[in-house]
């Protein structure tokens, strides 16, 4: 059973935290597809191997006044994931069509997080099971945007370059596998930190366990490469378009956690979070001033925030 509450309610209206939309796109209950679930029955059997396994992938994607944000960045990375892990899940026009319905039913005057959920299915066997969850976007992402965020460094165990040779271990797919990440989390909030950067063995930066870090360095932004074995952040990629348009240059390069410290600013990008400065990482503070690169207001135009 999916345990999500509450309904849709009227365009414009005011949100709370516990609001939720579910759209069925694929599995599930038989009827048509795509078509709103009802939030308080149940969508998944017990057996479900995105509940019993992990075993399936995501996107999360904002929704600003009614209208998703970068849609097609983020079909086209479930894509790529669904295809490592063997799923053949809705066509992206499916998923189009469902995406629009969950908007459309969660309407305008709050933003939104926008799930898109491709599961396995039942271990038992039959469909894969496809489904969309709309929530409010929560308290902590606004501040993260407002404040800044305090990370730590954690190391993720493995080395840069053991992507390549380990294709199975999905690295830069966005699975559904998150609890090492939520514990991550976890641990960084124990500490008093807001959020985690992960290193390689060798003490390369890769990622956040739902972000992606960028730089700014000398009037251009700099982000690790994929090749380290990290996710392509749909938001960096928006960001860069809008980037190229104000002549600000975005690098893809190997960085260092003293490249980090060093850099003019430092920011975790994120497709709901948006763009979160990084104000502290570990026992160390960040500079503060301004780096000449307004990268919260690009990253707002490339989501259709302004």
């Amino acid at each position: 059973m999916l345990g999500v509450m509450g309904s849709a309610v009227g365009a414009g209206a005011d949100r709370s935290e516990g609001d939720r939309v579910v759209v069925l796109v694929a599995g599930g209950p038989d009827g048509p597809r795509p078509r709103v679930h009802p939030s308080d029955q149940p969508l998944l059997l017990a057996d479900d191997l995105a509940a019993v396994r992990g075993d399936g992938c995501f996107e999360t994607l904002l929704v600003v006044d009614g209208r998703p944000a970068k849609p097609e960045r983020h079909l086209a990375r479930l894509a790529r994931s669904a295809s490592a892990l063997g799923l053949t899940g809705p066509t992206a026009e499916e998923w189009r069509s469902a995406i629009a319905l969950a908007a459309r039913e969660w309407g305008r005057g709050s933003e939104a997080m926008l799930r898109l959920v491709l599961s396995r299915g039942p271990e038992r066997g039959g469909r894969e099971t496809a489904y969309i969850t709309v929530a409010p976007v929560g308290p902590h992402a606004v501040r993260a945007r407002a404040e800044g965020i305090d990370v730590t460094a954690l190391g993720r165990g493995f080395p840069a370059d053991f992507a390549a040779s380990a294709p199975w271990m999905l690295l830069g797919s966005k699975t559904l596998s998150y609890a090492a990440n939520m514990a991550a989390l976890r641990h960084a909030a124990a500490h008093g930190f807001h959020d985690v950067v992960y290193l390689s063995s060798e003490g390369e930066v890769l990622e956040g366990p739902r972000s992606t870090v960028v730089i700014a360095r000398a009037g251009e932004l700099v982000s690790p490469p994929v090749e380290v074995g990290i996710l392509e952040g749909t938001t960096l990629g928006a960001l860069a378009e809008v980037a190229a348009r104000e002549g600000v240059l975005v690098r893809r390069e190997r960085l260092l956690m003293t490249d980090l410290i060093a850099a003019d600013a430092v920011w975790l990008l994120s497709s709901v979070t948006l763009a979160a400065r990084v104000r502290r990482i570990d026992g160390v503070t960040l500079a503060g001033g301004d780096p000449g690169i307004d990268v919260a207001g690009m990253v707002d135009r490339a989501v259709g925030r302004s």
